[in-house]
């Protein structure tokens, strides 16, 4: 029983920290490509160039290999935890 639990406990706590680190990064990305649009047209007030630049840097952001890095949150505890059970109960 206390294995389950452990899992499940295991589960929401990572899900937790998945989701803040990928709000965080994403957050990150974005005002990146504000400050990147800025820097390029400094003079420019076409919010929908903007929007759209910025919707393009979001999507090449959704589909790259910085997103599928964070999917490690899950991978890294799961292993550790595994190796620690499997070294300390084999003789």
């Amino acid at each position: 029983m206390g294995f389950i639990k452990l899992v499940v406990i295991g589960f929401v706590a990572l899900t937790i920290v998945y989701w803040s680190v990928s709000i965080y990064s994403r957050s990150v990305r974005r005002e990146k490509l504000e400050k990147s649009w800025s820097a390029d047209h400094p003079q420019s007030t076409d919010k929908a160039a903007r929007d759209d630049y910025i919707a393009k840097g979001m999507a090449d952001y959704d589909s790259g290999f910085r997103k599928k890095l964070i999917f490690l949150v899950y991978v890294v505890p799961v292993v550790t935890v595994s190796a620690i059970l499997i070294l300390t109960n084999t003789n």
